[in-house]
């Protein structure tokens, strides 16, 4: 029986590119039309998967454009953070993979060397692209390479010191640079107009450059002459355009124009490329560009949930209140009882629950954009004169102020709180946001308090705890929710220091720290062990790690943190100065970069789900014998 013929493609350009080279066989008048089946297939796909979405759709045409121009990845294209590469990661082999974006074995979220040629560095923390790219221009030009090199910043990361750093350190330098500021209405944004347009096509002309560079050499030998053309053509940039600030840290300005024009920016991008000496072309773009949802409310489609494509309803969500809903309740009842809060948050307000508490306390509250170490000191020169101030960021990108915790905060001893979101494994996000380490380099500071709770109500209880103790404390939560135990809003601090004892069994302990009680009990049950809520990092219940190590001959800590440094080697190095010999198992994070999956996934991975834990207490209990296990 003859088969049925095969309907007409959906895609029918976006199906022929599977790869640049592809793409660069089109005619520009085609590219229009690859962009929009482009944007379609973003969009479906991620209404599947969710992930990143406004940030893509505004930097379709760009990438497209692009990757047209450049002769990639024999010339390096470095995307900023990773939101807006899902467009790149579609045309550069792997649209047919990206039913699995951040799925176990899946596509990634963010930028991977390891997956792609076509990611030239990794990313997944802002404001590191131009610091790459000019990396490599300096690699390509003392190897005499001619590849060319573009760094894609936007999304908000031009807010981030370390661009400004890159920036001036390349202004500095006679190399070949393209930066692309992507500005979406997240960092600065002019007006686009035609003017824009006509002076973005002229100062980008080969025409133009080549009399400006003439003009420089013609001029070389009448110093006061040169110096007076200089400044004209500074002055003349600056009176129509938004580039003095890059002119004066030697970066050639072009632009703004109009990043959703294909036409004009395959012409000024192929100018441009073939210009000399570090350049900025400023593109504005619309965030959520082409799918009126995202266009709304560019915020909400940053990162979402699966959602209906048609209707752009997401997905809803049912249950108790998340971490960060327990952090945003306590942080607005807080600031009611006490006027001297402040919250501070680095470009986080939506992920860190802050949106009801910059609406309610607007004087109050400050987001300082892409600049973690600014945060954590405005924090601590707040602290000095006498305010309550509070802290609110990813345990992934505290890590870049760590510096700031130590020197400027915990050194002098300043009353300021912070409240750490998404600690331990973060699911599809996968390793760049994991919060795996904050336990191992917050453990090692000096004067500072650190809390791990194992339930909702709890993280409200330490939160408050952290905010009357009078000096630095930290507050470690996961994503997502927990085990949705009843928040009581009247409940009162904790003694600092102290854990307790949930369970008590026979020869073994397992001593929780943080979102891992709810393993530990299971285990506990199943095994008739005693079960700890250790609650307390630093200190550590000292008293109560001792008695227990009394009576059990094998103790188990355990921690969603690096295993190396973490809560366990405190337990470790208790029960060494105390000449206790006892057998100890450490479970937490394992020495390696756990990838992508759902949470349970990643946990089973790191043997902290019950039946990995199980074996391995059974392991050591029955095979290897008390005495020895002591060598685990």
């Amino acid at each position: 029986m003859p088969q049925a013929a095969a309907g007409p493609s959906r895609f029918p350009i976006l199906d022929r590119v599977d790869l640049p080279a592809d793409l660069r066989g089109l005619a520009v008048e085609q590219l229009g039309e690859l962009s929009w089946e482009l944007r379609r297939f973003l969009i479906e796909t991620v209404s599947r998967t969710g992930g990143h979405l406004a940030a893509g759709l505004g930097v379709v045409e760009l990438t497209v454009a692009l990757h047209y121009v450049f002769d990639t990845p024999r010339d390096r294209l470095v995307w900023d953070v990773g939101h807006q590469a899902y467009p790149h990661k579609i045309l550069t082999g792997r649209r047919r993979r990206m039913a699995t974006l951040r799925q176990k074995g899946g596509v990634s979220g963010f930028l991977k060397r390891s997956e792609s040629p076509f990611d030239a560095f990794g990313a997944g923390h802002s404001s590191t692209s131009i610091s790459a790219a000019l990396g490599m221009a300096i690699a390509a030009q003392r190897q005499g390479d001619p590849r060319h090199v573009v760094a894609i910043i936007g999304d908000g990361a031009l807010s981030g010191g370390m661009a400004f750093e890159a920036l001036n350190h390349a202004g500095s330098l006679d190399v070949d640079l393209l930066v692309i500021l992507n500005d979406n209405d997240m960092s600065i944004s002019p007006p686009v107009g035609a003017v824009s347009n006509y002076l973005a096509r002229v100062l980008s002309s080969r025409f133009y450059n080549r009399v400006r560079d003439g003009g420089k050499s013609a001029l070389r030998a009448v110093p006061g002459l040169r110096e007076l053309m200089g400044r004209w053509e500074e002055h003349m940039k600056g009176m129509v355009m938004p580039g003095t600030l890059f002119e004066e840290l030697g970066i050639n300005y072009i632009g703004p124009i109009d990043g959703h024009d294909l036409p004009l920016l395959v012409e000024t991008l192929s100018n441009m490329k073939v210009m000399r000496g570090p350049r900025l072309l400023h593109v504005v773009t619309q965030k959520g560009k082409g799918y009126e949802p995202a266009e709304g409310d560019p915020c909400v489609y940053h990162g979402v949930s699966p959602f209906d494509p048609e209707t752009g309803e997401l997905a809803g969500r049912s249950g108790p209140p998340s971490y960060t809903e327990v952090f945003g309740d306590w942080v607005c009842d807080a600031a009611a009882r006490d006027r001297r809060l402040v919250a501070i948050t680095p470009a986080m307000r939506e992920g860190s629950g802050l949106v009801r508490f910059s609406e309610t306390y607007p004087d109050r509250y400050f987001d300082v954009g892409i600049a973690e170490q600014h945060a954590v000191t405005l924090a601590a020169g707040m602290a000095c004169e006498g305010l309550k101030p509070v802290v609110a960021i990813y345990s992934t990108f505290l890590q870049r102020a760590y510096d700031q915790l130590i020197h400027d905060v915990a050194l002098q001893g300043l009353d300021v709180t912070f409240a750490i979101d998404r600690a331990g494994l973060v699911g599809p996000d996968g390793a760049t946001h994991a919060g795996a380490f904050d336990l191992s380099y917050a453990r090692s500071i000096p004067n500072l308090v650190l809390m791990v709770p194992a339930d909702e109500n709890e993280c409200r209880r330490m939160l408050q705890t952290a905010y009357e103790h009078p000096g630095p404390a930290l507050v470690r939560y996961p994503r997502g929710t927990g085990p949705g135990v009843a928040v009581d809003r009247s409940a009162p601090p904790l003694a600092i220091g102290r854990g307790e004892v949930c369970r008590r069994g026979r020869r073994v302990a397992l001593l929780s720290f943080g979102s891992t009680l709810a393993t530990a009990l299971t285990v506990g049950e199943q095994l008739n062990a005693s079960v700890a809520n250790m609650r307390f990092v630093k200190p550590l219940d000292e008293q109560l790690v001792l008695e227990l190590a009394d009576g059990h001959d094998l103790l188990v800590t355990l921690e969603e943190n690096a295993v190396k440094g973490g809560a366990g080697s405190a337990v470790d190095e208790l029960l060494l100065a105390a000449g206790r010999r006892v057998a100890v198992i450490n479970q937490g994070l394992p020495d390696r970069f756990i990838d992508h999956a759902t949470p349970a996934e990643q946990r089973e991975i790191a043997g902290l789900d019950p039946a990995n834990l199980l074996a391995r207490i059974r392991e050591a209990l029955g095979e290897r014998g008390t005495a020895a296990a002591a060598s685990l």
